[in-house]
């Protein structure tokens, strides 16, 4: 099968682009910005591969994408590109309407251009998977999980840019039949995560004996699914889901957030232990809260699992145990992002905007 991965850079991009090429042996044109949180050392197992190709270009630049349809021909358009970190969605909305929704609107209309141009038999077998995250949903409360039929109430920028993207997909296949399939997931982890997020941030941190910030009190709650497993329910979404139904992935893995820097805490006290013999959540320490921050996220999978043959073959022990050894293995590749990108500074104060655009 012939993919466009837009995205494919991303952390959960280039994860999908190394199981569809190594594993799966599709062949993937990777149209990718490649943006602060991109990461082609993600690719290195795939870059040398004849299967693989990347076109840096930006999903709103409609004459780019086009050109990419055209010149790849592709079979199917997974499109993972998005601004994704809430933090950043807080101090910087635009960017995340301008990807998220702009980007997801350009391209659609080019998809659609290129499937209506298509013969009868592979119009039928073309496939444009969007996907989404859980935060769509909003918050839960203590009972409860979020289902495909699940009401959207997102509360940040990014949540809010992402339902919008979803609902563009959505429409844009029960208004001019494109066929589209919706996905969403629970929180990911794993290798090349970019360290502004929890579970890397707070390994980095601990490895260096730095105070470990935790929001508020810690009990906010979500659902924890590894990477790999994500990737790989895509990929059974792109090959055996149908046009115009959604489907959840999550890792049946919900934990607080204070509970999930203590695991992480516990693990690296066993693999790396203090040079004072002291205990590594000590260094825990709670902060002012990220504003409109959710209580709550947890998926219920069942749809996916019934339908598509897919469950997560990673708990949340293993799959964390093999992250913190990941990020211990791979000093390199973060501490050159500490030296540049990202030094690991707080995010998303909620500090006053003075009003549009500012």
């Amino acid at each position: 099968m012939r993919i466009i991965v837009t995205g494919g850079a991303g952390f959960i991009g280039s994860a999908y682009v190394r199981q569809a090429v190594r594993e799966l042996g599709h062949e993937v044109l990777n149209v990718d910005r490649l943006t602060y949180a991109a990461s082609p050392e993600a690719l290195e197992d795939v870059a040398g591969d004849g299967r693989y190709r990347l076109v840096q270009a930006d999903i709103c630049d409609h004459a780019a994408v086009a050109e990419a349809l055209a010149a790849f021909a592709p079979d199917a358009v997974v499109h993972l590109a998005a601004e994704s970190h809430v933090d950043r969605s807080i101090d910087g909305p635009g960017a995340f309407v301008t990807t998220n929704i702009v980007g997801t609107y350009v391209l659609l209309d080019a998809a659609l251009a290129y499937w209506r141009g298509l013969p009868a038999d592979r119009q039928d077998r073309f496939r444009f998977v969007h996907v989404s995250t859980d935060e769509v949903y909003g918050s839960l409360g203590a009972e409860g999980r979020f289902t495909e039929a699940s009401r959207y109430d997102p509360n940040s920028p990014y949540a809010a840019s992402k339902a919008a993207a979803d609902h563009l997909a959505r429409a844009w296949h029960r208004t001019y039949g494109l066929p589209v399939i919706l996905t969403n997931c629970s929180n990911n982890y794993g290798p090349y995560q970019f360290p502004e997020k929890l579970i890397p941030l707070t390994i980095i941190k601990a490895m260096a004996g730095e105070p470990l910030p935790v929001y508020g009190t810690g009990q906010n709650v979500r659902d924890w699914i590894h990477v790999e497993d994500h990737a790989r329910g895509i990929e059974a979404a792109l090959t055996r889901g149908l046009a115009g139904e959604g489907y959840n992935f999550g890792g049946a893995s919900e934990r607080t957030n204070l509970e999930v820097v203590r695991a992480i805490c516990a693990r690296l006290d066993e693999l790396q232990p203090d040079p004072g013999g002291q205990p590594r959540d000590r260094l825990i320490e709670f902060v002012a809260d990220r504003p409109g921050h959710d209580a709550r996220y947890a998926i219920d999978d069942a749809k996916a699992r019934a339908e598509l043959g897919w469950a997560p073959r990673e708990t949340f022990e293993t799959g964390l145990a093999a992250t913190v050894r990941w990020y211990r293995e791979h000093r390199s590749w973060w501490e050159a992002i500490q030296g540049g990108r990202y030094g690991g500074d707080r995010l998303g104060l909620g500090a006053a905007r003075a009003g549009a655009g500012a």
